[in-house]
């Protein structure tokens, strides 16, 4: 037999409100003291009552709107019991029937369509720390408002699941609802893998959904859920050692079992932590403490309208508008700082190409100059922060847009070299410093001058007689090579374009 594999995700997200979701406590993730942000109805006191924190619901619903979902305008909270050291009320306020969100889509960059069955609000649990054999629990997180995304079973590939888990992040921050940290707990992935089996040779991964739209007695297999997938890469890991894991059971001609299982990212593997609860073991029922939510259409409205510009139709205005090619579109908007970033800095050389009294910059000029800058925020800002041990934020904020424009313009004019235009680059993101004034200090100022660069030309001349002769005999390659050596002789100052142009004029006169 041969298998498809299905996987359907649960992506739970922290939302960035100033307070917990039931609570007044303070939300906040980076907390790193234990039980500090914490009070009796968090903590499940007898005699508490929650009061909804009404700016969860909005980004709730702002999540729901920007990735296609149809809205509940009357939704309600319900009790999940289970029991577990971190849960101080012994169950969990959920949703269960009537979530705020549904049926909505995300494509993938396959080009697949990827269904999303609901969006849900709930609170956190805590979090448990094991020490020295110990188990500590630390009730901070107790309370968060936690967002739970569920896809529709569309995945067979660990590839496109997590291309969906990137593209949700991404979405969420540009929304403004969550930063979305994995390291710090607040984007977490679980994901649901289970087997088909079908006939050998029936077709190749290309063909999956083929097979299955096409034969409707191809049953899911029996479900294993993988939880608190807290990297992109264990989300890849997971997903493709499950699938390993559960062909060789059903080679064997055993059955998998449905369980929850966790992820060891040293070991590599999953293990079994539990069996796999369903519903009835909840006992959901109505929140009696809360009454169920109504969403007007006027406040619907507000925030349909309220959404910012959405990836991809950044990524669409930055090909079009940059004259950038769509991977270069891809790394801005995948980073929403260094988009912004970029903008801000063509917004500069907008407005150097606006100002009349610098005439060396015209309209013609813009486009080279804009793919010039938006390469430079895609290679060198992380290069450098790499080499000086900083985040891209930290260079950014030592480069200003202004000063960074003036170093494009100066760069596409031959006024320095592309090289030398790379160190004043690293001593900007150093000092902050001016481009001109680095240039001069530095003396990186590039030789353009015919009348310099024949003194330079005539000493290449001098001492490579055999490349000479080699360009008399019509080797164009012997002429590059001239070059070069006229760029070492001066420190890489001089334009190339000028020197190669001094060389031929000089070695064509003899």
């Amino acid at each position: 037999m041969s298998y498809i594999p299905t996987i359907g995700l649960e992506i739970h997200t922290q939302l960035n409100t100033k307070t917990k979701l039931f609570c007044s406590c303070r939300n906040d993730s980076g907390e790193t003291g234990p039980n500090v942000n914490i009070c009796p109805v968090c903590m499940g006191h007898p005699g508490t009552l929650p009061v909804l924190n009404r700016g969860a619901v909005e980004k709730i619903v702002r999540a729901g709107v920007a990735i296609n979902c149809r809205i509940n305008q009357r939704a309600k909270f319900d009790r999940k019991h289970y029991f577990y050291p971190d849960l101080p009320k012994g169950y969990q306020i959920s949703q269960y029937d009537i979530p705020f969100c549904v049926d909505g889509t995300l494509a993938l960059a396959s080009e697949e369509t990827i269904r999303v069955h609901r969006i849900h609000l709930e609170e956190d649990a805590g979090r448990l720390v094991h020490e020295g054999g110990n188990t500590l629990v630390d009730f901070n997180r107790a309370g968060m408002p936690l967002m739970e995304l569920v896809t529709e079973p569309d995945f067979h590939t660990s590839e496109d699941a997590v291309d969906f888990a990137k593209k949700l992040q991404t979405i969420w921050r540009y929304v403004g609802i969550s930063e979305a940290d994995m390291e710090k707990g607040e984007f977490r992935v679980e994901a649901n893998i289970s087997l088909r089996e079908i006939a050998e040779g029936r077709g190749h991964d290309a063909d999956i959904r083929r097979i299955i739209s096409q034969d409707s007695t191809l049953e899911l297999g029996t479900k294993v859920e993988v939880k608190n997938l807290n990297s992109f890469k264990a989300v890849r890991d997971a997903i493709e050692y499950e699938i390993k894991r559960q062909k060789e059971v059903l080679e064997k001609g055993e059955k998998v079992a449905q369980e929850t299982r966790g992820w060891d990212a040293e070991k590599r593997i999953t293990f079994s932590q539990r069996t796999k609860e369903t519903a009835k073991d909840y006992r959901y029922f109505p929140e009696p403490d809360l009454p169920p939510v109504v969403i007007s259409d006027e406040e619907l409205k507000s925030i349909r309208e309220s959404l910012p510009e959405l990836p991809w139709e950044r990524k669409t205005r930055f090909v079009r508008d940059f004259g950038i090619d769509l991977e270069q579109a891809e790394v801005l908007v995948d980073n929403k700082e260094s988009g912004e970033y970029a903008e801000d800095v063509i917004s500069e050389l907008t407005r150097w190409e606006r100002d009349t009294e610098k005439p060396n910059v015209t309209r013609e000029h813009m486009p080279q100059m804009m793919r010039l800058a938006v390469n430079y925020v895609v290679t060198e800002i992380p290069r450098i922060a790499l080499a000086l041990e900083k985040t891209r934020q930290e260079v950014c904020a030592m480069i200003t847009p202004e000063n960074f424009a003036e170093l494009i313009v100066l760069t596409h004019h031959g006024e320095v070299s592309s090289s030398a235009a790379q160190a004043v680059f690293l001593e900007m993101a150093k000092t902050g410093g001016d481009p001109h004034h680095i240039i001069n200090e530095k003396g990186l100022a590039q030789v353009s001058g015919k009348d310099d660069l024949k003194i330079f030309a005539k000493e290449v001349i001098a001492l490579n007689e055999k490349a000479v002769a080699d360009f008399r005999k019509g080797k164009e390659t012997a002429l590059t090579f001239l070059v070069g050596q006229m760029m070492a002789k001066s420190k890489g100052k001089a334009n190339p374009q000028v020197a190669r142009e001094v060389l031929e004029n000089i070695l064509k006169q003899k």
